[in-house]
């Protein structure tokens, strides 16, 4: 098994920055793609950023710009930088890793932007 643990989450002001980090336990071998997805009180759990084992990237509309997905193979650790932070960003963050043998979920880490 492979546990994902997320990092990074806090309370920041509007206009502000946070990275988060999402860390593998071990190697994982075979992934298609890695992921982090948000969950906003009251609403549904959303996409916000994926990255492929081939490198391509996609963003929500609403981040794009704004956020940034990276990973360092190295460290087993997938990123996501985000800039100028909105109240609207509020949310719990989780990392996501997926191949046809494995589904894999953080924990989730807290991202408050205050108003």
């Amino acid at each position: 098994q492979v546990q994902l643990v997320e990092s990074g989450g806090g309370l920041v002001q509007p206009g502000g920055s946070l990275r988060l980090s999402c860390a593998a336990s071990k190697t994982t071998f075979g992934f298609y793609a890695a992921g982090w997805y948000r969950q906003a009180p009251g609403k549904q759990r959303e996409m916000v950023a994926t990255i492929t084992n081939g490198g391509i990237r996609e963003y929500a509309d609403s981040v794009k710009g704004r956020f940034t997905i990276s990973g360092d193979n190295a460290k087993n650790t997938v990123y996501l930088q985000m800039n100028s932070l909105k109240p609207e960003d509020t949310a719990v963050y989780y990392c996501n890793l997926v191949s046809p043998r494995y589904n894999y979920w953080g924990q989730g880490t807290q991202v408050t932007v205050s108003s």
